[in-house]
């Protein structure tokens, strides 16, 4: 009985909670489950997500302006500025921009304001790209009128601003140009190379010279001003700033006197001069034409400056650095090879002739009658090409390819600039992969043992073989940059006998003293040595050479200058231009 009620009793019980539930409407149900949803989301909102939120809000009202480092200085060796910065107004513009609705209308303008391509203006920003989180520059260099147009513009053109800034400054113009080389900015392909190294879009690198060369050191490190701005964009407060680096100042080897003289004294004349220390092998000078004024790659290079630049050729192509068939300068590495091989000693006499005949060919000696018997020492005062033929030809060409390899022909010397070329010492091998197969012929030897044929060597080349004889027989590598630690530039002896360096000496004092090189002779400077050269360079005149040293006891600079299709013979054209550097170093005022 008892078990009966409590059984009707839980059934009644059952069946009210269920009337109860069928009472509660449907509608109610789903609003409990979506006010439920917001609950969540709220809650994940404010606690799980708050802090993400919170950094984008803040995002929203603060801009990052990045600071470009200042650019180290470069300066001579007696501290004359050849590369410094000085202060200009840029224009950037921050990458919303690109959102508005009027974009393509403002783009127009702004490039019109600014001289710029509309195109290159749209690459740039289309290359950043709408989420770029800095501002994109556009253009450098700006004069006041452009400074006062985007002023009057600007609530039209809010997301374009300007700043102060720094641009590379060349206060000695043209100035050692092939040397110190420009800046410029980086291109896509460089970007997307030195993004790992903190490149950014718009930086500025160098281009050539030393300022390439030693970007690592002179580029500096970036910094940044952090700012507050309302709701318009505009900057309501200064939040902090992380300082920028400066780069690295430089000193060169590069006295700026000498080398005003040395291009002075080149003038018009398609080619170079090179002046260096023997002993160390600084680079005092290092001219060559054409040229070019860096400061052009400060602002906006107009079509009319560039198609004037390529007027004069390529003023980018430093001539101190081309390959030429070095001519009679050459014959020192020829008195090398005979002089160390023992084939010819110091006491050697040869007869010389109106020419020699190897293999059906002439090679005629120049003044076209020959000089009579001869030694090393006046053979090397008069250039005797048919003394200097037998040599050559009695040795071979394997022992005169070797010393013109020791002498460093035939590869780079190893400055710093990147745009040297190694010139050419032919071998065998060489000629059967170019010459379809045909080898090796003594009419080759003869050809380079008077620096003719496929044998081609640059000034700085030549000037390091004159250092090797005038400093007792070290092959220097050359530099440009002045350093305490002289060790990190290379110093190799060639192993020559006392016995050739003292004929050598002799030889090179000869031509000087009397011989092709006489015009070197100076009251304003002391006696010299050195050697002419002038090289068959058909279909054009022929090219002229003179290396020489000085004081030719006690040396303390080389002096190599060429002259590319000048005509006339070395010691006519080119020993005066060596002869007015000497004087220029050894004024007594300097």
């Amino acid at each position: 009985m008892s078990y009966s009620l409590k059984n009707q009793s839980r059934d009644l019980t059952t069946r009210t909670v269920g009337k109860q539930f069928q009472a509660i409407p449907i509608a109610t149900v789903i609003s409990l489950i979506l006010f439920g949803a917001i609950g969540w989301r709220l809650n994940y909102l404010q606690l799980q997500q708050g802090v993400i939120n919170q950094q984008k809000a803040e995002d929203n009202r603060i801009r990052i302006v990045p600071k470009p480092p200042v650019r180290g200085i470069i300066l001579d060796r007696n501290g004359k500025v050849l590369a410094t910065n000085r202060q200009s107004y840029s224009a950037y513009l921050w990458p919303k921009a690109q959102k508005e609705q009027n974009w393509s209308t403002n783009r127009d303008r702004i490039a019109q304001i600014l001289e710029i391509k509309p195109k290159d203006l749209q690459q740039k920003v289309e290359e950043a790209g709408y989420n770029y989180s800095s501002l994109i520059p556009i253009a450098r260099n700006l004069t006041p009128e452009q400074i006062t147009v985007l002023e009057e513009y600007k609530s039209q053109l809010k997301w374009v601003e300007t700043d102060i800034g720094q641009v590379r400054h060349y206060p000695q113009g043209k100035l050692a140009a092939h040397i110190v080389g420009y800046t410029g900015e980086l291109n896509q392909e460089e970007l997307e190379q030195r993004k790992p190294q903190g490149y950014r879009l718009g930086d500025i690198m160098g281009k050539m010279g030393i300022e390439s060369a030693y970007e690592t050191q002179l580029r500096g490190e970036w910094g940044g001003l952090k700012l507050g701005v309302d709701g318009s964009g505009r900057i309501v407060s200064f939040l902090g700033e992380e300082p920028a680096k400066t780069g690295k100042n430089l000193t060169l080897t590069i006295d700026a006197d000498l080398q005003r003289a040395a291009e002075t004294a080149l003038g018009t004349k398609r080619g170079a001069i090179v002046a260096l220390n023997p002993h160390n092998g600084e680079v005092l000078a290092m001219a060559s034409y054409p040229s070019f004024d860096p400061n052009i790659f400060s602002g906006n290079i107009t079509p009319q400056v560039w198609q004037e630049l390529q007027s004069q050729g390529n003023p980018f192509l430093n001539m101190a650095l081309r390959a030429f068939p070095p001519a009679s300068t050459f014959k020192i590495v020829t008195a090398t090879a005979g002089l160390e091989s023992g084939k010819y000693p110091p006491s050697t006499v040869l007869g010389t002739y109106p020419y020699l005949s190897v293999g059906g060919t002439r090679f005629g000696e120049w003044n076209k009658s020959g000089f009579g018997p001869m030694g090393y020492v006046s053979a090397m005062a008069w250039s005797s090409n048919t003394f200097f033929g037998q040599v050559g030809q009695g040795v071979g060409g394997e022992e005169l390819i070797k010393w013109a390899k020791l002498y460093g022909f035939g590869k780079p010397t190893g400055i710093e600039l990147a745009d040297e070329t190694a010139g050419l010492i032919a071998d065998d091998a060489w000629k059967r992969l170019n010459f379809e197969n045909w080898g090796w012929t003594v009419g080759d030897t003869v050809n380079m043992s008077i620096g003719q044929g496929f044998t081609s060597a640059t000034p700085l080349q030549i000037a390091v073989m004159f250092s090797a004889i005038a400093n007792d027989g070290y092959r220097v590598q050359p530099h440009l940059l002045q350093t305490d630690n002289e060790s990190k530039f290379t110093k190799t002896s060639l192993n020559l006998k006392p016995t050739t360096v003292s004929i050598l000496q002799q030889g090179l004092r000869a031509v000087v003293n009397g011989g092709t090189g006489s015009t070197l002779n100076s009251p304003n400077a002391p006696p010299g040595a050195g050697k002419s050269g002038t090289a068959e360079a058909p279909p054009g005149e022929s090219h002229t050479w003179f290396g020489a040293y000085a004081p030719f006891d006690k040396p303390e600079i080389v002096v190599v200058a060429f002259a590319e299709h000048s005509g006339g013979g070395g010691g006519s054209v080119a020993a005066p231009l060596v002869k007015q550097i000497m004087e220029a170093y050894f004024k007594p005022d300097k």
